[in-house]
């Protein structure tokens, strides 16, 4: 059994036990609203994922793609990077995905040095003397964390699809685990000063749903479930530690329940990339 046809029981029986819990919950829970708005983002996202897969490669790429120049404009915003650094990584945001699909052999160490002089150019050919150094250091590491991240989508192929879902199991556990065991005991301390909201409590239930997520798709591995939950941690932490630079708490608004699309996917980026690291060769 293929792993898409595995995902969609899995993911239609988890979002239907979602909805029923939700539209159960007391009118007077503080977060009930917040809980419908993301079980309703939940439920359109898991199809367009999902679908991108059953079209294959081809729509895979497309699929990462348009997340990519989606991702980058809130980052560029966030980053506080101009108009040409928002270029380059949307040009690249679009390429690698392609190139993943067309020519994976191109993605190669030699890509990977071009591109990040490529991510200089802009600061480079203007002279920029006063902020020069902090651009190409921002735009490089956005091209890594985004385009890069999003071209394993195509590259890991079923296992990307795996890990995309067991991540998205991995944010609904972390948040199970830190409400059940958070409040008290050595599993309730803060994580991160980063993140004041995540615990070690969030972890455990990450873990637990990571890893359940994984076996149900018969993709678990104990090197790419310490990658996924690593990813799941990290990849918080690191959006996090961009939004406190950029003193915003959303990288956006306009995903109901999660703000940006970047607060969406910021641990599948790290996942994604940690995952190519361990199975890719």
């Amino acid at each position: 059994m293929s792993t898409l046809s595995r995902s969609v029981p899995v993911v239609a029986g988890v979002l239907g036990a979602g909805g029923i819990a939700v539209a159960a919950l007391p009118a007077r829970l503080r977060m009930r609203a917040e809980l419908r708005r993301r079980w309703r983002t939940w439920a359109l996202s898991a199809p367009l994922f999902l679908g991108a897969f059953w079209l294959g490669d081809g729509g895979v790429a497309v699929f990462a793609a348009g997340l990519g120049v989606v991702a980058v404009l809130e980052y560029v915003r966030m980053a506080g990077l101009t108009r040409s650094d928002q270029t380059v990584l949307t040009v690249t945001a679009v390429a690698l995905p392609a190139l993943a699909w067309l020519a994976p052999a191109a993605l190669g160490p030699q890509l990977t040095f071009g591109a990040l002089l490529l991510a200089a150019a802009p600061a480079l050919l203007t002279a920029d003397t006063a902020t020069g150094f902090t651009r190409a250091g921002r735009t490089a590491f956005g091209l890594l964390w985004i385009p890069l991240g999003l071209s394993c989508l195509v590259l890991l192929g079923d296992t990307a699809l795996a890990v995309g879902v067991a991540v998205a199991f991995g944010d609904v556990g972390a948040w199970c685990g830190g409400t059940a065991l958070g409040r008290r005991g050595p599993l309730a301390r803060r994580l991160s000063p980063l993140s004041p909201h995540k615990t070690w409590a969030g972890v455990v239930g990450c873990a637990a749903a990571t890893a359940g997520a994984l076996a149900a798709l018969g993709a678990f591995t104990p090197l790419v479930w310490t990658a996924v939950l690593v990813g799941c941690v990290v990849g918080d932490l690191l959006e996090s530690m961009v939004k406190r630079e950029a003193g915003v708490k959303d990288a956006g608004s306009w995903l109901p329940g999660f703000g940006g699309l970047l607060d969406r996917i910021d641990s599948l980026l790290v996942a994604l990339l940690l995952t190519a690291g361990v199975t890719l060769r």
